[in-house]
């Protein structure tokens, strides 16, 4: 009975776990390592067609994104997740097929022209399509045989719909295990979704740390704060651009939305149009809309019993096609457009941002957390231009960002769930975070709650039947940064200067009638500082 950690071991995405035990192999979770976490290989570290099953916490790609991948190479088992994860990933996966393919096909254009070879998508369609005929969906709370010797339960992890807590129950000869993975915790009180389940016994527990070293803020009302935004922007007769996630994020900015628009929060323009301007976004929201009321909290299942769709309402459109999409930056009513991707990096959001970024009118309102390094946290961060389109454009617009929007629990919310637990586990496992916060959580497991807690590294294997002692070492992995990230990142270091140059030439402006002592002191030290760089 063994465990080895694949990924998300000191990183915060590509999780993947591997549990041994009663002649099967099991991946628990399967996901694409993005944003920063690119790392020195990224190819599924074990034989495809030796894996038997995949358990799945939920849909987002960080966790599910290279099943396509290991369907492609052959595997032949099942995914047992969630019947919501099922349906999600359903869409998700054909989604990041496309992006796969459309990425080599624009390499293969720039290679032909340069006289390079061909390059292959990480996975197609067919593999997506594949993969998700492999989907078998499962309820809340119960507990299912998978195989002798291997149960398995899914409890609720209030982080998107249809994610999961796994709880794995494992008979091998005389020895009982439980191991409980955690999946990715959600914060409480969020809108839509219960609060993440309670899990009282554990032998081993696998938890998430993404925000395992801090608290998160704690500001006025999120609806008060959204409808105060929206109401000031109309009053200059702008429009809000939301860049979201297209799925979770979108649908919470929805239910927020249709209590703005009931409550009349809006005094400006109270019957105002909300445009979702994304198709994955607009799948998403279908499949929202469908499920089952196993998945949602007690205020949405009162709706839903009273005729009340949650996440709709007046004056909600939704644009598929770019013809539609270009329409609403022709027109010059005030609006909401909500818009993938959430952090700018790609998709329609894009097109919004240069069509009103160079605006004082607007507002660009952001409900997530931004990674270093993407066009998102550039502008949050307070650039003056950004490069849209081989476009340089002013950054007019009011920025904003909307809080108690984490979809993730906070140090204290992680706390709180694993003490849950009647007694003691043999130890703890924690990944799914930064590589000094993963360290600095489970240090403050094993101070605070006096837990036996470590953060394997990549590799790391440990033996489930004799108290999880190691049985293999892991490596701490290095960045791989490929040259399109280079590039990125030298137009947004560029950008950035840009601002800089455009902060410094405000300051020069500001400095007449000033004494001539301060002013050729002034001119000294910029002439000295072009010196050094000439």
């Amino acid at each position: 009975m063994k465990l080895a950690f694949l990924g998300a071991a000191h990183q915060v995405t590509g999780s993947c776990f591997l549990l041994e035990a009663c002649g099967k192999k099991i991946l628990i979770d399967c996901g694409m390592e993005q944003g920063p976490d690119i790392f020195d290989y990224q190819e599924i570290k074990i034989a495809a067609p030796e894996v038997d099953f995949v358990f799945l916490t939920h849909a987002h790609i960080d966790h599910s994104g290279m099943l396509p991948l290991l369907d492609k190479q052959g595997f032949k088992g099942e995914v047992v997740t969630t019947e919501a994860t099922a349906s999600l990933c359903s869409i998700m996966l054909r989604d990041s097929a496309f992006i796969q393919m459309h990425e080599a096909e624009w390499k293969n254009h720039r290679a032909e022209r340069a006289g390079g070879g061909k390059i292959e998508p990480i996975y197609n369609v067919d593999d997506a399509n594949s993969v998700i005929s492999k989907f078998r969906g499962k309820h809340y709370g119960i507990l299912y045989d998978i195989t002798e010797g291997i149960k398995v339960r899914f409890s609720d992890a209030g982080h998107l719909l249809g994610s999961a807590i796994i709880e794995l129950f494992v008979k091998e000869g005389e020895v009982e295990k439980k191991i409980v993975f955690s999946g990715d915790l959600g914060n409480i009180e969020q809108p839509l979704l219960n609060n993440p389940a309670v899990i009282e016994e554990a032998d081993y527990v696998v938890i998430e740390s993404t925000y395992g070293d801090r608290i998160h803020e704690k500001t006025i009302e999120t609806i008060d704060d959204f409808a105060r935004i929206i109401n000031n922007t109309f009053l200059r007769g702008g429009k809000v651009i939301i860049p979201s996630f297209a799925v979770g994020r979108t649908q919470e900015l929805l239910y927020f939305l249709r209590q703005i628009k009931q409550q009349k929060l809006v005094k400006q323009n109270p019957n105002f149009t909300v445009y979702v301007d994304s198709p994955l976004a607009i799948e998403a929201t279908n499949i929202f809309k469908n499920v089952g009321k196993e998945y949602y909290d007690q205020e949405v299942k009162d709706l839903l019993a009273g005729g009340v769709n949650p996440i709709s309402f007046q004056g909600l459109e939704v644009t598929v096609t770019s013809d539609e999409s270009k329409a609403i930056n022709e027109s010059s009513e005030s609006c909401v457009i909500i818009s993938a991707s959430g952090m700018c990096e790609a998709g329609r959001i894009r097109h919004h941002l240069k069509h009103n970024l160079w605006s004082e009118k607007n507002t660009i309102l952001f409900v997530g957390y931004q990674v270093v390094g993407t066009l998102g946290f550039s502008i949050l961060s307070g650039t003056r231009k950004v490069k849209l389109f081989q476009e340089v454009v002013n950054v007019n617009a009011n920025i904003k960002k909307l809080h108690n929007t984490s979809a993730h629990a906070d140090k204290d919310g992680l706390l709180r769930w694993i003490s849950a637990l009647k007694k003691k586990p043999e130890k703890v496992f924690v990944v799914h975070g930064e590589d000094r916060v993963c360290e600095m959580f489970a240090q403050t497991l094993r101070s605070e709650l006096h837990l036996e807690a470590i953060a394997p590294y990549f590799g790391e294997e440990f033996d489930l039947e004799f108290g999880g002692v190691k049985v293999k070492n892991g490596t701490k992995r290095e960045r791989l940064v490929p040259k399109s990230v280079l590039q990125r990142n030298r137009s947004i270091s560029y950008t950035n200067l840009l601002a800089a140059l455009s902060k410094l030439t405000e300051l020069v402006q500001g400095c007449e009638g000033r004494a001539n002592r301060d002013l050729e002191k002034f001119t000294k030290q910029m002439e000295e500082m072009t010196k050094r760089w000439d």
